[in-house]
């Protein structure tokens, strides 16, 4: 009880020992508490430097337990004084964390211009694509042909699922080959349940993400996918990758039936409270400003779960909700 005080129980018995039998030698506190002198000696020692033991004015060479409620709360002062400074470096620690990771972002990113990221070695561009994909506000569009990656991910851990988990729309062109694969299939299919789009061709020149309709994101080498990765942000950049992911979009077909999407699958922490919100009267742009999403996805979403509940109305939407226990 007292530990964050310094004081453990084998402690607090020696000095609760004291405070109760203030006239006791160490060998009778040592058998008040069952532990042998020597250790009681070294308790002792300890109580003198937390300051709960000390002289007696009266008699210099004698000593007295100091009163809980003085020796107890300056204890706590004490260790409320040391946690603020702790708490003060902790703060500073933070800061300075801070800047070495822009530091680190520099030393991976070689900037030509401000709409151009280059960024060397595979494990240095996941750790970007995760840190921009943290940041979508709407959409994500890949094109993932099968050389990039071998072996499909399992399911469970994809950072995909946070993307649909959060209203972003998915959508995701593979190659056929790569769908000879179950887990690769699997994975297509559970993404394609929880409302990502998910089509497939025979070839893909090469891979492609694009989030936002903003930020394209595409291999230095196309053949060597553990050489790095360029992130465009130039406008005349990013249409030409959106229309290059159209044309493969258009060309690709559909790896599933829209009547295989898993309408009964729980709703999204985003579905549950636009539904939420819906319900008590709030419209999309009060959707959108609560829950600090953009009004093209707060309406998205919206539509989205309406095609789920085959609702053609917001009040349609709601009965159909709320027969399912939703709201």
């Amino acid at each position: 009880m007292l530990d964050p005080l310094g004081v453990d129980e084998a402690t607090f018995a020696v000095y609760h020992a004291l405070l109760s039998q203030p006239e006791s030698t160490p060998e009778q506190i040592a058998a008040l508490v069952e532990r042998p002198v020597n250790d009681v000696h070294d308790l002792m020692d300890k109580l003198r430097k937390l300051d709960l033991l000390v002289p007696t004015w009266a008699n210099p060479e004698g000593e007295h337990a100091v009163h809980p409620r003085v020796g107890l709360a300056n204890l706590a002062e004490r260790r409320r004084t040391a946690l603020n400074a702790e708490l003060g470096l902790l703060r500073e620690a933070e800061a300075s964390a801070e800047v070495v990771a822009e530091q680190y972002n520099e030393l991976l990113t070689a900037r030509s211009s401000g709409d151009v990221e280059v960024i060397k070695g595979r494990a240095n561009v996941s750790r970007r694509i995760d840190e921009l994909a943290m940041k979508a506000r709407d959409t994500f569009w890949a094109l993932v042909p099968a050389h990039v990656d071998d072996t499909a991910r399992p399911v469970a851990g994809s950072p995909d699922l946070p993307l649909l988990e959060r209203g972003i729309r998915m959508r995701a062109v593979y190659l056929q080959n790569m769908m000879e694969s179950k887990v690769a299939t699997d994975y297509a299919e559970t993404i394609h349940r929880m409302g990502g789009e998910v089509r497939a061709t025979p070839t893909i020149p090469l891979r492609l993400l694009i989030f936002d309709q903003e930020i394209a994101i595409m291999p230095m080498d196309p053949d060597n996918p553990t050489a790095g990765a360029v992130i465009h942000r130039s406008p005349a950049v990013v249409s030409v990758t959106i229309a290059l992911f159209d044309s493969y979009w258009a060309r690709a077909s559909e790896m599933f039936s829209p009547e295989d999407r898993d309408n009964e699958s729980p709703l999204t922490p985003h579905e549950a409270e636009v539904l939420r919100l819906l319900a008590g009267g709030a419209k999309d742009e009060q959707v959108a400003r609560l829950l600090g999403i953009s009004l093209r996805t707060a309406r998205r979403i919206t539509a989205n779960l309406s095609e789920r509940l085959d609702a053609a109305s917001r009040f349609e939407l709601g009965v159909a909700a709320a027969k399912r226990g939703w709201v």
